[in-house]
């Protein structure tokens, strides 16, 4: 095994010790019911099966078969999502021919942040995954279920979910993906369209094309964001199947993996095995998403999801961890924002069974894990095939098949991992480096400090910002407005880096897997809300922003640091932000998972 990645493997276990135990534990207890469903009254269980088929509730009532809880994140507005629409009715019948009942347990939000960046209702984006999380449990607390089915793709649903299902990790649990939509126009293409009608050159109905062109189907959108890093997160976790990550909705192999997760489901259910989810999710799996994270350059929103999810199971983790980690671990995949391929070419390259047959092979993933498909996870460099009418896998790719996408660990793209740790006299912050240009990673420049991503908008409309600079964008922290994303400010801001300025980003905000080219130190911790350093920048001040050594620092700090510390009030209300006002003043920092559960 390689000895950094073993070493804080071993640091992690040491620091979850206690945690760690306090929740296997809870969860050898509450596995030792067997039958959950048995210690409910018959009006319980007369409730519960009402809706239930004759032999259902006669298989459920004696006990004769396993319950199947489904939580699902349906709605058709998410493009993601809308395959999951007949999904339920789909499961069930599959249940019953592998001799299992299913029940649709609970529906959870899920909001789309590709509607709301930008907008207010994105300030309630961070805050879903919590609820989201609180939602799975109120469904699977009914005590009715054997096993769990997770219907979800996108940004926080996804970790929520786990989340959630965590805390009835007694069970075997399991995700089944929609899979992406269909390549639409060229990435490349996208960001110019995009970087026209930030420059004036295009109006909004050539915007709207070009947009919807991109995202024109039912499907995750095909960039490689937090929807799609989620997905490699899952299966490279093992809690997905091999393979079926980016099979395209409506395929005859996407129908039949359905099917066969649903096979794989009951098979764990009826058996008790080793597949109980928190008997796979520990430190080492939790090590493996942060490897698979780093590797493929994913989204940074898992800085805050990895070690939201690694507490929900006793697992303690920080963004040390990261950033040790993205010293060893190569980055060996090119895709949008940090190359032109999108995911359906990455899939075709040789897609997550390479990457994790080349990790593997170079012992930067623990291979002694369990998964739901058994213990091991050199099981999932194999790959479906449909062979007479059902799924069979073989042995995948040995090589990659385009070395423009995906690369062997022996040659990577970048020596290190395409996400780190920025230090400094401002705070803590996550970059996203696997797209920044080498020409952008140091510079001196004056902060210009605005309160929203549309001040910044406006400046640049008026021809303020031809310059070389540091926007300082604080007040967008957790705490403070529920962290949205900024992702509005990545056309505007590249299209200074083409005009070639020096140009970089320091905000308590979050930018997601999309900050491209631009340079941005984003989750800055402690937020300006708490009084912090940056809540005392001014525009004008220089910094020093240097990603070669992972360090952004103010270079008078100390007459700064004298400064009265500058409070933003907000309203904080409209589209339903005001309900939530109790659960942001209670909100963790960025670093601890930006959660209000812990």
């Amino acid at each position: 095994m390689n000895k950094t990645v073993q070493s804080i493997t071993d640091r992690i276990i040491a620091r979850s010790k206690d945690s760690r135990a306090a929740y296997l534990a809870q969860m050898e207890d509450a596995r030792s019911s067997e039958v959950s469903r048995k210690i409910l009254s018959c009006g319980n269980l007369a409730h519960a099966f009402a809706a239930c088929a004759v032999n259902e509730k006669e298989d459920l009532s004696g006990y004769k078969t396993v319950n199947l809880g489904i939580v699902t994140a349906y709605n058709d507005m998410l493009s993601a999502h809308k395959p999951f629409e007949d999904y339920p009715k789909n499961i069930r019948e599959y249940a019953q021919k592998y001799h299992a009942v299913a029940q649709v347990a609970s529906g959870v939000p899920a909001m789309c942040d590709g509607v709301t960046q930008g907008q207010k209702g994105m300030e309630l984006s961070l805050l879903s995954r919590d609820t989201i999380a609180l939602s799975t449990a109120i469904g699977l607390s009914h005590n009715m279920f054997d096993g769990t089915i997770c219907l979800g793709i996108c940004d926080k649903i996804v970790p929520g979910l786990l989340i959630g299902a965590l805390r009835f990790g007694n069970l075997p649990m399991l995700f089944i993906p929609g899979g992406p939509m269909p390549s639409g126009i060229t990435n490349d293409e996208k960001a110019r369209i995009r970087q026209a009608f930030a420059e004036g050159k295009i109006d909004r109905e050539e915007l709207l094309k070009g947009e919807s062109d991109s995202y024109h189907s039912a499907g995750t959108c095909t960039f490689y964001g937090t929807a799609n890093s989620n997905q490699m997160l899952l299966e490279i976790m093992g809690l997905q199947l091999p393979g079926s990550s980016f099979v395209n909705p409506g395929t005859e192999l996407r129908n039949l993996l359905n099917e066969y997760a649903v096979k794989v489901i009951a098979k764990n259910a009826r058996e008790r095995n080793d597949t109980a989810l928190f008997k796979i999710m520990d430190e080492k799996v939790i090590v493996n998403g942060i490897v698979g994270l780093l590797a493929t350059g994913g989204s940074t929103n898992h800085t805050l999801h990895i070690v939201a999810i690694a507490k929900a199971a006793g697992i303690i983790v920080n963004w040390d961890d990261f950033s040790d980690l993205s010293e060893v671990i190569p980055s060996i995949t090119k895709v949008y924002p940090n190359g032109a391929a999108d995911v359906n070419h990455f899939h075709a390259s040789g897609g997550m069974a390479y990457v994790m047959k080349t990790l593997l092979d170079h012992e930067m993933l623990h291979e002694d894990v369990n998964t739901i498909v058994g213990k091991g996870l050199r099981k999932y460099t194999q790959e479906p095939k449909i062979t007479n009418g059902e799924i069979s896998y073989i042995e995948g790719p040995k090589e990659t098949l385009n070395r423009t996408i995906l690369r062997p660990v022996e040659e990577p793209f970048a020596a290190q991992g395409g996400i780190t740790v920025m230090s400094g006299n401002i705070g803590r912050a996550i970059i996203k480096t696997s797209a920044v240009d080498q020409t952008n990673l140091s510079f001196q420049a004056p902060a210009i400090v605005f309160d929203e991503q549309e001040d910044l908008i406006t400046a640049f409309k008026q021809d303020q910002l031809n310059k070389d600079f540091i926007a300082v964008l604080p007040f967008q922290g957790p705490k403070s407005n529920g962290m949205p994303e900024l992702h509005k400010l990545t056309p505007t801001l590249t299209v200074l880096l083409k005009r070639g300025y020096k140009i970089a980003l320091i905000t308590d905000g979050r930018m997601s897997g999309a900050s491209g080219k631009v340079p941005a130190a984003i989750h800055m911790s402690p937020e300006a809300l708490d009084g912090s350093i940056l809540s005392k920048i001014t525009t004008g001040d220089q910094i020093i922003f240097d990603v070669t050594r992972k360090t952004a620092n103010l270079v008078d700090f100390e007459s700064i640091n004298k400064r009265e510390a500058r409070h933003l009030k907000r309203a904080n209300i409209g589209l339903g932000t005001e309900l939530f006002a109790n659960l942001r003043a209670g909100i963790s920092t960025s670093e601890t998972g930006a959660s209000f559960l812990y």
